[in-house]
């Protein structure tokens, strides 16, 4: 591992959620890619925790299939599985569709002053190309919409189902133009929803969340070893 890119969480909670949540986002992000071996004694040495925080955070993470654990052997960054990544997407998409209608039916104008303001966090990040600050602002983006169904709780049963479609969407948003369709995807959205219009909103939302299995040939050519054969 490369010390410089990973830094050791502040106390303050669980040690098994600290170690779960750094590394979820390390490998969501690529910086721990499939097929990385994560050594349990390293990990102990880097979050100073005994072994059993880290036993359970990497069964949390064996769960949501992002890691593979060998017994007695080594456990591994899971390599990105299409099939859970179709589940992730139709999860995620299903939820966001009635979410969308029933904010066209009576818009908030404080949501939509909260989403349009996201949106031009996410321009400056794309102009920047910081792309984990782009990623936040989106996470931010769709977190809002839950928030403001009412259904907030939904946002993390959808994100534990989403670690491989979240993956793929992190593998092809440096491809010239990716980050400028996202935008333009939730200016559509929010748009709909302001002009009252459920079924335009949710057509726009299907389009947003639809696309990001379009490009898996191109990734599976340029990057091969990280996908499950």
């Amino acid at each position: 591992m490369d010390d410089a890119a990973f830094t050791v969480p502040t106390r303050g909670r669980g040690g098994a959620a600290l170690v779960f949540d750094s590394l979820r986002e390390e490998i969501i992000s690529l910086r721990l890619a499939p097929g990385a071996v994560l050594s349990r004694s390293e990990l102990q040495e880097r979050f100073a925790l005994s072994s059993t925080p880290i036993r359970d955070a990497l069964m949390r993470l064996q769960e949501e299939g992002l890691v593979e654990v060998f017994p007695q052997h080594a456990t591994r960054v899971a390599p990105i599985d299409l099939d859970s990544a179709r589940h992730g997407q139709f999860l995620r998409r299903s939820v966001e569709l009635e979410m969308v209608r029933g904010l066209a039916l009576a818009p908030p104008p404080a949501v939509l002053d909260r989403l349009r303001r996201l949106i031009r966090q996410q321009t400056a990040f794309a102009e920047l190309g910081e792309y984990e600050a782009f990623i936040t602002a989106d996470h931010a983006f769709h977190r809002t919409l839950y928030d403001a169904s009412q259904v907030g709780e939904l946002w993390d049963l959808v994100r534990r189902q989403g670690g491989h479609i979240d993956r793929l969407r992190r593998l092809n948003l440096p491809v010239e133009g990716k980050m400028r369709d996202i935008v333009r995807d939730h200016h559509a959205i929010v748009d709909a929803i302001a002009a009252g219009r459920p079924a335009r909103a949710q057509d726009a939302l299907r389009d947003h969340l639809s696309r990001s299995l379009d490009f898996v040939d191109s990734l599976r050519k340029a990057h091969p070893e990280y996908f499950r054969r």
